[in-house]
């Protein structure tokens, strides 16, 4: 009976191993792996999860078998049964008797357990709060494996699990932000090489097609390479994103799992626990140039510059383009200029805003703050009254031209110093306006034009820099004598068209300038040549006064010389010019216009000219050309010897007249002497026809 007995318990170990290896083998290896990870975990820690034990029964022929504890589950599932089959090389000794059991001598594994108890029919003790039952008439149950993810018990799944839906939703929406992204910056990139191909257009007229062309391939290369290697770098950013989310959403032991599996399998699961977001990318994403707004009906760009000339605009176009330098407005109805009208082109360099409807008023105190770069503003043809306010110190050129401007304060100009170039022509400015400290600030003022306004004086406070200075069609009676004392540099003077008298020109005025080269004084009421005229006089121009007469040594003071001197449209006849009337300019004078006078014959002095070029007589009352008031020739070969006959070839040739004007007098050319142009090297380029009748 004993022999039956254990033979019976030998079969029944038998087919428990059995049955318990059968059920190891249908557990998947990756849950294996996961429930030998997380059992060495549990081994190690002093608090142990309960788990449910499957109990296994005797049938009712056969003594109840005990309990056996779980002791350990370190080494697998099979570790169950080793208080049967030994543990560690270690075997227990059992008798077993019907209805008891008998313990010999046994060895039995320490415990790490806080609280340990020896269940009724065991040698060895088990920890309390881990008890295994086997039942024979229960089903098997594996109770070694770690809970299943979705097991509500395990505490690591109790923070926030998206479902798959979730996840396939984020997913896609990450991906369709990405595909976004990426044809945004396609678009954009596109645009730009459209702009860029637009420009090329206009180069590939101005250097050749050839050369343009590898030009723009060259170009399209380097921007087709920086694309990719935009989208690259997108790309990777976004998948080291990616995985550096996914590395920073899952647990610490469940990335140590993932690792292993990835060494030991070719096939990886990836489980996201918790919520699902973006970490920032390592580095930041270039932001693409912002677009350019499409250019108003009208409008043209071309390299640096936009125009938009008579192209019936109301208002300033909003244009975003920092690498703009030139905005052409020219000719539109354009009546104001708000403050931020010119945010979007702070570079600019040129702005012309001519014939326009602008108004005083209308222009925003700030307006042109932010041009800091702004050189020359062009507003010519609107209807302002006052000069702009805070306009840019870096302008050079200022334009106001044929607007209302009717005063100038101190204050107009102050910031200005780099100012070189002013117009403000056809205005109602006059002394009475503009005050005398108002043109000082402008330290570096060289070019001013003040024409077609209404000063009856040169206006006081010239800056010391300037060089031109343009007062034609205003109402100056007079020129006093401090006028120009501080305008050491000035070289050109322009007065034409206003109501000088000679004798309201004070004699040291001008007369000791150093540099004052050029002076107009046409269509004055002039009735003779000034006297003390600058020293350093080239140019004088007297056209369309009432001179009648050229004092004697006029010029003689002058060094060098006057170079030219136009005297056409004045009442000149021959009593009014005096043998010594171009003393001091015989060696100097090149351009002498004496037509539209009253001379009946050529006047005395002209053979003494020796630089003298350019000869105008035309449209007088001249009746003959004697041979010696032009040329000096021989007239009669008998009374003159061989070598006077020679110094006069030498004369001739020391000649450099060019040209000849006689046209419109009353000469009989017949009667005109071979010799009378001898001097002139070429006879087409002396001018006699047609001539008056009688």
């Amino acid at each position: 009976m004993q022999t039956a007995s254990l033979l019976y318990y030998f079969l029944l170990v038998c087919w428990c191993i059995d049955f318990v290896e059968n059920q190891t083998n249908g557990i998947p290896r990756r849950q294996r792996r996961r429930m030998r990870y997380r059992g060495s975990r549990k081994g190690s820690s002093t608090n142990h999860r309960p788990n449910r034990q499957p109990q296994i029964k005797t049938s009712t022929t056969v003594a109840v078998v005990p309990s056996v504890p779980l002791i350990n589950i370190d080494d697998g599932i099979t570790e169950v049964f080793d208080s049967l089959i030994g543990l560690s090389g270690h075997e227990s000794s059992y008798s077993v008797l019907p209805g008891k059991v008998i313990c010999d001598e046994t060895t039995c594994l320490s415990l790490t357990c806080h609280k340990t108890e020896i269940p009724e029919g065991e040698c060895c003790p088990v920890c309390s709060d881990i008890v295994l039952n086997i039942s024979l008439d229960d089903t098997p149950e594996i109770s070694g494996a770690s809970p299943e993810p979705n097991d509500p018990s395990d505490p690591m799944l109790l923070q926030p699990l998206h479902t798959q839906a979730e996840m396939d939703e984020l997913l896609r929406r990450e991906k369709e932000e990405l595909e976004g992204r990426e044809k945004e910056i396609h678009k954009k990139d596109d645009e730009k090489r459209k702009r860029k191909e637009k420009k090329s257009q206009e180069e590939k007229k101005k250097h050749g097609y050839e050369a343009h062309q590898k030009e723009e391939e060259e170009i399209s290369r380097r921007e087709e390479e920086k694309r990719r290697a935009y989208e690259e770098e997108e790309l990777q950013i976004e998948k080291e994103e990616e995985e550096k989310r996914k590395g920073n959403e899952l647990p610490e032991q469940e990335r140590k799992q993932q690792k292993s599996e990835e060494e030991e399998e070719e096939e990886d699961e990836h489980i996201l626990r918790g919520d699902v977001f973006r970490m920032p990318p390592r580095f930041p994403i270039p932001v693409p140039p912002a677009e350019i707004p499409p250019l108003p009906t009208g409008c043209s760009i071309s390299d640096t510059t936009v125009s938009c000339i008579n192209a019936r605009l109301t208002q300033i176009p909003p244009i975003t383009d920092p690498e703009l330098t030139s905005l052409e407005l020219e000719g539109n109805t354009i009546t104001s200029i708000p403050d931020e009208a010119f945010n979007g082109i702070p570079n600019l360099e040129r702005l012309d805003l001519s014939k326009n409807n602008i108004t005083s008023p209308g222009i925003g105190p700030q307006a042109f703050k932010i041009l800091k770069k702004l050189k020359r503003l062009y507003m010519d043809g609107n209807a302002l009254v006052h000069i702009p306010p805070e306009l840019p110190s870096a302008l050079e050129e200022l334009k106001i031209n044929e607007n209302h401007l009717h005063a100038i304060d101190e204050d107009s100009l102050q910031e200005l110093k780099n100012l070189v170039t002013l117009e403000l022509e056809g205005n109602k400015l006059s002394e009475a306006n503009v005050s005398p400290l108002a043109l000082r600030p402008l330290k570096s003022l060289s070019y001013l034009r003040l024409g077609r306004n209404k000063f009856r004086t040169v206006p006081q406070g010239l800056p010391t820099s300037i060089e031109e200075l343009y007062l034609e069609n205003n109402q100056i009676e007079e020129i006093s004598e401090i006028c120009f004392n501080h305008t050491s540099n000035i070289n050109i003077i322009v007065l034409k068209h206003n109501k000088l008298e000679e004798n309201r020109i004070a004699p040291l005025a001008w007369i000791n300038q150093e540099n004052l080269e050029s002076i107009d004084l046409s269509y004055n009421k002039l009735y003779h040549v000034p006297s003390y005229l600058p020293k350093s006089l080239l140019h004088l121009v007297l056209i369309g006064n009432q001179i009648e007469r050229i004092p004697g040594y006029v010029f003689g003071h002058m060094k060098p010389g006057l170079e030219y001197l136009y005297l056409s449209f004045n009442k000149l006849n021959n009593d009014g010019i005096d043998p010594v009337s171009f003393y001091g300019a015989y060696l100097s004078l090149r351009e002498l216009f004496l037509d539209h006078n009253e001379l009946k014959f050529v006047p005395f002095g002209i053979t003494e000219m020796k630089a003298l070029s350019f000869l105008r007589l035309n449209n007088n009352k001249i009746r003959t050309v004697p041979p010696e008031r032009i040329c000096r020739s021989v007239v009669d070969d008998d009374n003159v010897d061989a070598d006077s006959n020679d110094d006069d070839e030498e004369e001739v040739e020391d000649s450099h007249l060019e040209h000849l004007h006689l046209e419109n007098n009353f000469i009989n050319t017949r009667e005109l002497s071979p010799y009378a142009f001898s001097c002139i090297r070429s006879y087409s380029s002396v001018v006699l026809k047609p001539q008056k009748i009688k």
